[in-house]
């Protein structure tokens, strides 16, 4: 099939979470099953262009650029626009609608330059939703799929913003115009990263207040899990770790958590669990239950945290100070390190991924492959992807917890923590982990129906 990717963002070029990795992922391994994929994303400020890595589809006020120092599994097409030339990926206020406006309306033109019709359009997120509403009105249009990566962001402008586009007065309400309410309503097919997640969104306390347009769609929604880039994200061969380890020979992890406990100031007895936390810092992501839970936890067990994140400062402020008030056993840094976060995965026993909600979820997926068991609470794709662990049939890779709450949290550590101290259990439960294949070409086939289904619907 002939499949063009729209999105705002794509490693190595342009990354502030999991969106980033979830579509090189799936583009490598589409064009890898012998898919055309193309995926294009806006040319942001930082991302520099000269000659030998380029060449100019289409020259106009709005360029396409096509990138030829990449992943050669599929096409890298760059939006090169003076919408874009301020520095940051989003600017957090009204410009962001015609930045991301305009990456629709180029998602329309790079057929007509390149003399390439695709079968499907895959827009992504809120950024590329307008993408279907535009074409409705475009002959021959192609098949359109929507991926709600997080119904948390939705793009929400006021209609102004848009008012030269008509086309799109149907889809405003209240003088405002919605960019993800748009690519529901009139997409073909709406996809999100997990199964649960599919079904959460169409109630109120996970539909963000699209709910009521989604049940509308309820059909047409479907859920596929992410996967994992294990190029990228494996011990076995991760350029960010100097010892490397699989699930056959896991000895050489201690010597990554020698080298965290060091690294991070922390106690230095390996015999000491550790519990990694990479996370964007927000109450979604269920930081302020973790700062709850410390001090219980620092009481009660032997187990030291790591912890790397940034995002709110009152809970950056608050987990800095936690670190400060028990410097021996925990650790925090305030930003994103890419290097420290594989090391964080590779050194800790233990990754704790608490989420009030979570569509999908990677850092579960990458620990269990770091043989760095997940506490997780049971929602979304956490729930989609760990099992709570059973001594006694040996199943299952990680400890679950129900409720949203301190309790559940501090209730589903202790239990793993019992499981670091059984030797057969621990080693069950980490080769269990390490086995598991989370990969993305085991995906392809789900996307490959969902995108025969996208054309099925979109010429009936």
């Amino acid at each position: 099939m002939r499949i063009l990717m729209v999105c705002s963002e794509l490693v190595p070029l342009a990354k502030s979470g999991g969106l980033a990795d979830a579509v090189a992922g799936l583009a490598r391994s589409l064009g890898e099953a012998g898919h055309e994929v193309l995926v294009l994303l806006p040319r942001y400020a930082h991302i520099k262009l000269h000659g030998a890595n380029s060449e100019t589809l289409l020259a106009a006020e709005q360029r396409l650029v096509e990138l030829h120092d990449h992943d050669d599994a599929f096409r890298v097409i760059l939006l090169d626009s003076p919408a874009f030339s301020e520095p940051g990926l989003y600017l957090g206020d009204v410009r962001d609608a015609a930045r991301f406006l305009a990456l629709a309306k180029a998602g329309l033109a790079l057929p007509v330059a390149l003399g390439w019709q695709p079968d499907v359009v895959h827009c992504h997120d809120w950024h590329a939703a307008l993408l279907p509403a535009l074409a409705r009105t475009r002959d021959a249009s192609p098949a359109s799929v929507l991926t709600l990566h997080n119904i948390g962001y939705q793009g929400v402008f006021p209609y102004a913003q848009v008012a030269a586009h008509p086309e799109l007065a149907d889809l405003a309400e209240a003088d405002e115009i919605n960019f993800l309410k748009a690519g529901i309503l009139t997409a073909d097919l709406i996809s999100t990263v997990s199964p649960t997640y599919a079904t959460e969104i169409l109630t109120a306390a996970f539909g963000m207040g699209l709910d009521a347009e989604l049940k509308l769609r309820q059909r047409d929604v479907v859920g596929i899990l992410n996967g994992v880039d294990y190029a990228t994200w494996d011990p076995a061969n991760d350029p960010y770790i100097e010892h490397h380890y699989e699930a056959d020979d896991p000895a050489p992890k201690r010597h990554l958590k020698q080298a965290l406990l060091t690294k991070s100031g922390l106690a230095s007895s390996l015999k000491i669990p550790v519990i990694g936390v990479v996370s964007r810092l927000a109450t979604q992501k269920g930081i302020d239950l973790i700062l709850e839970s410390l001090p219980t936890l620092l009481d009660a067990t032997e187990a030291a945290f790591v912890v790397l994140g940034s995002g709110d400062p009152e809970l950056a402020a608050a987990l800095q100070s936690a670190a400060a008030m028990w410097p021996a056993r925990m650790a925090f840094t305030d930003g994103y390190d890419e290097a420290l976060a594989h090391h964080i995965l590779g050194g800790a026993d233990f990754v704790l991924v608490p989420s009030r909600y979570e569509p999908c979820g990677l850092t579960q997926l990458y620990a269990l492959r770091y043989g760095s068991i997940p506490i997780v609470r049971k929602t979304g794709g956490l729930a989609d992807t760990i099992q709570h662990f059973d001594p006694e049939t040996g199943a299952g890779n990680g400890s679950v917890f129900e409720h949203a709450d301190a309790p559940g949290l501090i209730w589903a550590t202790t239990t793993a923590l019992s499981w670091y101290r059984d030797a057969a259990s621990w080693t069950r439960i980490t080769r269990n982990a390490m086995t598991a294949d989370h990969s993305w070409a085991a995906r392809v086939g789900d996307y490959e129906a969902l995108y025969q289904r996208a054309v099925s619907r979109h010429t009936t």
